[in-house]
């Protein structure tokens, strides 16, 4: 009876221990839980007084939240995009530049009439530069300005189409161009996403019009007359002085060469062309500019089968030669149709041979500029129905787009038995057609990079 009397008193107070222990543990853990809240609200409070004091020192911030405004100014120096009350997220205007200077063209004029400040932001020449960075190393902002015109009509038009793939045909777009009144609009030259063109009333107009455009922002300005008139040789350079820090314009024929500075806003003769030599500029559509300089063809006046390649810099506006391989050297005696062009940034020249029927065009590449061993044989091309192949850009699967006049072997046949001269064109790459463009007519074309550029910020004396 007692042992039991012991056992029963043994587990109560057991029992009592127990409690005690499950009390004082509860109590800690809340003790414990209590100063763990309090150590985060402070460790929160005091994340929240590091930001503070970063966003003071960084400057003017955007804050960005869902909402019907966009980027509006508040007092506190911040731009906020409100929605439905939701919380708000912090941009910095780098990183929001960075993201804008990365969108098509005709995007950032839509986002342009969002606030005041994206205005400002987009309109901003630093950015219109940082943004033509990104361009020329985006495939999507290389475009095809073409100018065409059928023989049944007397006006010309003006196409454009992006680089991206050698399939364009879908996307080609007609644009609504400068002087539509005067029928004749024709691209000379491009850099920089502007393009020189030059528009007349009739076809062979001695002084036609020059204009400065950029066909991306549908912007132009009217240039200054050449004091020279213009011959069927006629060839235009376009190209950016890093030195003076302006845009100038070459014109070169067999007669005279004359320069345009846009910051002085007239033309001046060059009058040191070197002695025995012309120009050879049947072959070229437009002067290649690379490297801080233009460059063509010349020949010889003592020996006509003889070929140099000239250049012409544009800062110091003196005259030059790019030594020629003697592979080159040898293929280009004798050959009519000889140019020069500017691919993936690289200096090639090109030439075609004739015999019976048979024509053979080879292109050339430079790789190291001005460095005679550095010439390498690029692309041949075998097609009897080619004639006079125009370069214009290279894909970046290494395809070649080009001007010629193509000219099937039945209408050949029909064409020699009548005597009668190839007319009209066509865009091609040399694995196959290039179907946008297949009907033949007067036919020009340029490839650019699409960009914000404003040909009236660049000629001041415009306004």
């Amino acid at each position: 009876m007692k042992s039991n009397c012991h056992g029963k008193l043994a587990n109560r107070q057991g029992q009592q221990m127990m409690m005690m222990m499950v009390k004082k543990y509860s109590i800690a853990n809340k003790i414990k839980v209590k100063y763990s809240i309090r150590n985060r609200r402070e460790a929160a409070r005091k994340f929240i007084r590091q930001q503070k004091k970063k966003k003071k020192n960084l400057g003017p911030s955007l804050q960005i939240c869902k909402g019907k405004s966009i980027l509006e100014p508040s007092n506190s120096h911040t731009y906020q995009m409100d929605v439905d009350q939701a919380p708000a997220v912090h941009f910095e205007e780098g990183i929001i530049m960075n993201i804008l200077s990365r969108l098509p063209v005709r995007t950032l004029h839509q986002f342009k009439c969002v606030s005041k400040f994206w205005n400002a932001l987009i309109s901003d020449p630093y950015f219109k530069m940082k943004h033509f960075k990104h361009a020329k190393n985006d495939r999507n902002s290389q475009k095809f300005l073409i100018t065409q015109m059928l023989r049944h009509e007397n006006k010309f038009s003006s196409y454009c189409c992006p680089l991206s793939s050698v399939q364009m045909a879908e996307d080609t777009e007609k644009l609504a161009r400068p002087l539509s009144s005067k029928p004749f609009f024709r691209a000379m030259c491009a850099c920089d996403g502007l393009v020189v063109v030059i528009v007349s009333d009739i076809m062979d107009d001695p002084r036609p019009i020059h204009l400065l455009w950029n066909p991306s922002i549908r912007e132009s300005i009217v240039l200054p007359a050449p004091e020279s008139e213009k011959v069927y040789s006629t060839r235009y350079g376009f190209g950016y002085d890093s030195i003076s820090g302006d845009y100038k314009i070459l014109r070169t024929c067999s007669v005279s060469t004359e320069i345009l500075a846009l910051n002085d806003g007239f033309w001046r003769k060059i009058d040191k062309h070197p002695h025995g030599v012309r120009d050879s500029l049947f072959s070229t559509s437009s002067l290649a500019f690379v490297h801080g300089a233009f460059h063509w063809i010349g020949r010889s006046d003592y020996y006509s089968r003889v070929c140099s390649l000239v250049s012409f810099s544009i800062s110091k506006e003196m005259y030059g030669e790019i030594p020629l391989s003697k592979e080159i050297l040898l293929y280009f005696v004798g050959q009519a149709y000889v140019g020069v062009s500017v691919l993936d940034g690289m200096l090639c020249v090109n030439s075609a041979i004739g015999l019976g029927g048979f024509r053979a065009f080879k292109l050339w590449l430079l790789k190291d500029y001005g460095v005679e061993e550095s010439w390498s044989a690029l692309l041949t091309i075998e097609d009897p129905s080619i004639h006079r192949l125009l370069p214009k850009y290279r894909f970046a699967d290494g395809e070649l787009l080009f001007y010629c006049i193509y000219i099937p072997s039945c209408v050949r046949r029909t064409l020699s038995r009548k005597k009668i001269l190839p007319c009209g064109g066509v865009f091609r790459t040399a694995s196959g057609p290039f179907v946008s463009w297949l009907q033949a007519g007067l036919l020009y074309g340029e490839a650019f990079t699409e960009s914000l550029i404003s040909p009236k910020s660049l000629f001041p004396q415009e306004s």
